[in-house]
Parts: C-alpha cells; sequence; structure tokens
C-alpha cells in the first residue's frame, strides 16, 4: 500500500538521521551558530524554492513569532515574501540573482543565511551564499544526500540521507524545528 510505504520511507530517513553522529552534530552547530548571531545582534535569514521557500517561510516564523512559548520575537526573516522585489529583480537581472542582491541589502557578518534547497545545486541558492560569505555571514546549507554544490558555500551542511523529495524536505522541516526549540530554549531558558 502506498500510504504505508510513505510513512516507512520517512521513518527510515529520521531513523537514519538519527543514527548519524556528524548529521546531529551538525545540527547543534547549527543553532549554535543561530544563537550566537542573535546574541549579537545579528539576524537570520532563510531562502528556498517552491515547498523549500514554503519551510524558509515556516521556520522563520516560528523564530520571529514563537516556537513553544510566549516570548520576545527573533529577528528571522524568509527573503522571498516581497514580491514586488521578487518579481522585479527576476525580470530586470535574473532569476538566479533574487536573493544575492537582497543578502547584498540586508546582509550583515554578525547574520546568518539558511540556505534550503534538496538537491543541493539552485543556482539562487548558491548564489546567496556566496555573497553571504563575501559578506562574512555564517551560512547553514539544508539539502539532500550528495549535498550538491551548496556543500562548496555552506559553512556547516545538513545533507538529509535521501534523494527523495518529499522525503528530504519532511525531514528539512523536522530539522528546522529542532534548530528552532533550541534557539529558543538557549535565548529565553525557562
Amino acid at each position: 500500500m502506498k500510504i504505508k510505504e510513505a510513512i516507512l520511507e520517512s521513518i527510515f530517513i529520521k531513523k537514519t538521521l538519527l543514527e548519524s553522529p556528524e548529521l546531529l552534530r551538525n545540527i547543534q552547530i547549527s543553532a549554535d551558530l543561530c544563537v550566537n548571531s542573535l546574541r549579537n545582534g545579528g539576524k537570520i535569514l532563510f531562502c528556498g524554492n517552491g515547498g523549500s521557500a514554503a519551510d524558509a517561510q515556516h521556520l522563520a516564523a516560528e523564530l520571529s513569532g514563537k516556537f513553544y512559548y510566549d516570548r520576545d520575537p527573533l529577528d528571522a526573516e524568509a527573503l522571498h515574501v516581497n514580491t514586488s522585489y521578487l518579481t522585479a529583480v527576476a525580470n530586470d537581472y535574473s532569476y538566479d540573482e533574487i536573493y544575492a542582491r537582497l543578502i547584498k541589502a540586508k546582509g550583515k557578518p554578525k547574520d546568518v543565511l539558511i540556505g534550503i534547497s534538496t538537491s543541493g545545486n539552485s543556482a539562487n541558492i548558491i548564489r546567496a551564499m556566496q555573497m553571504a560569505k563575501s559578506i562574512g555571514m555564517k551560512t547553514i546549507g539544508l539539502t539532500g544526500e550528495s549535498g550538491g554544490k551548496l556543500k562548496m558555500v555552506s559553512d556547516c551542511l545538513i545533507n538529509v540521507p535521501s534523494t527523495d523529495t518529499p522525503r528530504i524536505q519532511e525531514a528539512h522541516i523536522l530539522v528546522g524545528h529542532i534548530i528552532c526549540e533550541i534557539i529558543e530554549s538557549e535565548m529565553f531558558p525557562r
């Protein structure tokens, strides 16, 4: 049955993630980079395409709104939410420049950019990460198994052990939620 297969595949990938000391360590490092940024007046920026853009927006909202409990907002933003900007830059320059140009305008050395790409090869995400690094920002890549070209421009890479886009995206939101939980508990200990 297709339903059970999908659930079992999702469980298998998450179990593989759970059993990888390197990936668990990189999740903690990513959360630490974000906490350090926020404690020093930085912000967390996110970018992605399609479902990864939805994940970027979701995770930014978890930080700027709240995750588990009421607390002050954290400075976090998904870079695709201004559609006028997005369509103007895509039209006037190219779609590959939409995020890099915004990073050039908004990015500061204390900031973190989280680039989300299941393949790790989305040109606009790679360009954004390159721009972020040139400014001195820290970069975190959320990808699928190979890491693609994004692994070369990520200070910390979380490459979900799968090549199946929906299963990768399911794991990305799990990883993102874990990072948000760590950030919230570190920034606002109870």
